[in-house]
C-alpha cells in the first residue's frame, strides 16, 4: 500500500517541518539544541512541554495516513478528532483516530468499526546545530532523560481511562474495538496488566508501530501488547478485527442467576442464537425491564 510504519525519518521530517518553532522542539545546550538532555547531561534542565501539542497533532495526522488506503479497501474512512457523545467521545476529549462508514467528525455510534487512542512521542534524541542547519540522531530511548510514549506511566493510565469510559458508555459500546498505538515498548510494570486489560475485553491491544524501538519486548504473552513489524502486519491484523462479531461482556451476578441464563439460553439451536440470548438475558437482568427467569 506504500504506507511506513514509524522511523527515525519519520521523526526527522517532524523536526524539519518546525524548524521555524525552534524554541519548541529542542532543549539548548550550550551552542546545540536537543531533544531530549542526555543521560550525561549534569546542568540545569527545564521542562518542554510546548512540544506535546505540536507532536500529537503530527502522529495522529501520521496514523490517519497510515490508514487511508486500507480504509478506502473497505469502502471506510479514517478519521481525526471524532466527536460520538453516545460513546463518551466529547469535543473536549474526541476519538484521536476512527475508522468508520462515513468521513464526517461527528458520528453515530453504529458507524464507527475501529477506535485507536494514540499515545506517540518522539522516541529517539537528536541534535540540531543552527550553523549547519542539520539534525543528526545522536541515540535512542535509553540514552536521555525522558520517557516517551507508551514507556510513560500518565500516558498508559490515560490510555486506559478513556478506553474504560468508552467501554461502558453505551450498548453499542460493547462491539467497537479499541487499539492504542504506540511507539515504544511498555514499562515492565504494565506487562501483567496489557494481558489482563486485553483478556477482560476492555481494549484489544496495545501497539507499537515502531519496530526498531521494541526489540527488547516484541509482545506479552497474551499479546496484550504487541509490536508490529510492517504495515501489512497491521493492515492484516485490522482485517482480522473488521471480520470479527465482537462483544464486550462484564456483570457481576450471583451463580444461581448466571446459572439460570445459561440454562435458557443454551435451549437455542445454533450458537450465535445462543450468545445473542444469553447478551439478551443478561441486559434485561441489568436493566431490570420486564424480565423474570
Amino acid at each position: 500500500m506504500g504506507k511506513v510504519l514509524w522511523s527515525r525519518k519519520v521523526e526527522e521530517e517532524f523536526f524539519r517541518e518546525n524548524l521555524y518553532q525552534l524554541e519548541k522542539l529542542f532543549y539548548p545546550i550550550g551552542t546545540k539544541y536537543y531533544a531530549y538532555y542526555p543521560k550525561s547531561y549534569k546542568g540545569k534542565k527545564q521542562t518542554l512541554q510546548s512540544r506535546n501539542a505540536l507532536i500529537g497533532e503530527y502522529t495522529e495526522k501520521f496514523c490517519k495516513r497510515l490508514l487511508d488506503t486500507f480504509a478506502q479497501k473497505h469502502k471506510l474512512f479514517a478519521v481525526n478528532k471524532v466527536v460520538c457523545e453516545d460513546l463518551a467521545l466529547t469535543e473536549k476529549s474526541p476519538a484521536d483516530l476512527v475508522l468508520c462508514t462515513t468521513p464526517e467528525k461527528y458520528q453515530k455510534p453504529e458507524n464507527i468499526k475501529i477506535i485507536f487512542e494514540i499515545k506517540m512521542s518522539i522516541v529517539n534524541n537528536y541534535e540540531y546545530n543552527p550553523e549547519t542547519k542539520k539534525i543528526k540522531f545522536v541515540g535512542d530511548y535509553k540514552t536521555h532523560i525522558g520517557n516517551p510514549s507508551l514507556l510513560r506511566s500518565d500516558s498508559m493510565l490515560k490510555a486506559i481511562g478513556k478506553a474504560l469510559n468508552i467501554r461502558i458508555s453505551c450498548d453499542y459500546a460493547a462491539k467497537i474495538p479499541l487499539i492504542i498505538l504506540g511507539n515504544t515498548p511498555i514499562a515492565p510494570s504494565y506487562l501483567e496488566k496489557v494481558d489482563k486489560l486485553k483478556e477482560k475485553g476492555f481494549v484489544q491491544g496495545f501497539w507499537s508501530i515502531y519496530p526498531e524501538s521494541s526489540i527488547d519486548l516484541e509482545k506479552t504473552p497474551q499479546e496484550g501488547f504487541l509490536t508490529i513489524k510492517s504495515c501489512e502486519d497491521l493492515y492484516s491484523k485490522l482485517e482480522e478485527m473488521l471480520n470479527m462479531d465482537l462483544q464486550f461482556v462484564s456483570f457481576m451476578l450471583d451463580k444461581n442467576s448466571l446459572g439460570k441464563c445459561i440454562q435458557i439460553a443454551s435451549q437455542e439451536n445454533h450458537l450465535i442464537d445462543k450468545a445473542n440470548k444469553f447478551l439478551q438475558l443478561i441486559k434485561g437482568m441489568r436493566d431490570e425491564k420486564n424480565f423474570n427467569i
